[in-house]
């Protein structure tokens, strides 16, 4: 039976994985630059952005969230590419709604995010940022989206700005915010409170992404939760982040022989401190049973990681077909063919 395009109707029934990174995991592979991050490769490598789609969606992600962050006019204009914006943003949907519509009952979510220029004192940088959402969210409808994703906000206000647009579509809405290290958004306003201002404005899922680890985010979820009425999302940064240090932006490595050269170990320097696939799974497992239904992995993530979500929630994927086997490994493995001598290495190796 093919699943219902309905999100809500799917969150009501179990959770609904979303995978997002595409920044971190495209640069990696080789297509696109650290610092700029803009998604150019939706233009230029279209084959690049549809493989990662697939592959998370091979790894359990129900959501083929168009990768238009940071696709944003005022993002092109600091590159000097506005010509680009929108010709951009119409092949990432494009591409997403084709890789959609491969699974049938996949959802394709066209996405808004944070612009970087918003000010809570300037009411023309205000209107300037809705007027960004308002064509990006247009384009999202003519592609053909299902949902509205507006994600990583440190300014409570330009959440509910993104909301706004968002819900004039009359498709749900997901609005995931991002709080920096001060514990509370930018403008002032509690992380706790702008997710109930959001439920009230009409979100259908409140929660966050990016900028925290499993240990940063999973305290505030907790309260989100309890506080709010809708579905709640959760979508972690895969770093140990800790209490000392709760985002990313602040990690250190007092290891590195080499260092970073601007300074720290955000957005390249980031490797050693990578959170492995058992504590990302463990998240998952601690968010579902609070009732979080939304779940997913921000900027890190790899299909593997989606997959381990969506196993830890009780989803054998595509991708589970490769999960791991340790019965036949020379060192741990207890298949009768490995030689004794050799199993027993393992305990001096």
């Amino acid at each position: 039976m093919t699943e219902s395009r309905d999100l809500i109707e799917r969150l009501d029934a179990g959770p609904v994985i979303c995978a997002e990174g595409f920044l971190f995991e495209l640069e990696r592979r080789g297509y696109l630059s650290a610092g700029e991050f803009v998604p150019e490769v939706a233009l230029e490598y279209p084959d690049a952005l549809r493989a990662l789609h697939v592959d998370f969606q091979r790894a359990g992600s129900d959501i083929v969230e168009a990768f238009t962050y940071n696709g944003h006019r005022e993002k092109m204009r600091v590159i000097g590419k506005e010509e680009l914006l929108e010709p951009l943003n119409r092949a990432a949907l494009q591409i997403a709604r084709e890789v959609a519509d491969a699974r049938p009952g996949d959802l394709m979510a066209g996405n808004i995010s944070n612009t970087n220029i918003w000010d809570p004192s300037d009411t023309g940088r205000q209107a300037e940022v809705r007027g960004m959402f308002e064509e990006m969210v247009g384009w999202a409808v003519d592609g053909g989206a299902d949902l509205i994703i507006g994600e990583t906000f440190y300014f409570a206000g330009e959440a509910l700005a993104a909301l706004e647009v968002g819900k004039s579509t009359g498709l749900p809405v997901v609005l995931t915010v991002a709080p920096m290290a001060m514990e509370e958004m930018a403008d002032g306003v509690g992380i706790v409170e702008t997710c109930q201002r959001l439920e009230q404005a009409g979100a259908d899922v409140v929660g966050m992404n990016c900028f925290r680890g499993p240990e940063t985010m999973m305290p505030w979820l907790r309260q989100i939760r309890a506080a709010v009425s809708c579905h709640v999302g959760a979508l972690p940064i895969p770093y140990r982040t800790s209490a000392e240090e709760p985002t990313f932006f602040n990690l250190s490595d007092d290891r590195a022989s080499v260092p970073s050269p601007h300074g720290r170990t955000f957005p390249t320097a980031l490797d050693p401190l990578y959170a492995n696939r058992y504590e990302v799974g463990a998240f998952a497992s601690e968010a579902a049973e609070l009732g979080i239904r939304y779940l997913g992995v921000c900027c890190g993530a790899s299909p593997m990681l989606i997959r381990q979500v969506a196993e830890a929630v009780g989803r054998t994927t595509e991708a589970s077909r490769f999960s791991e086997n340790m019965q036949n490994h020379f060192m741990y493995g207890d298949n009768e063919r490995l030689p004794e001598h050799v199993v027993a290495l393992g305990d001096r190796a």
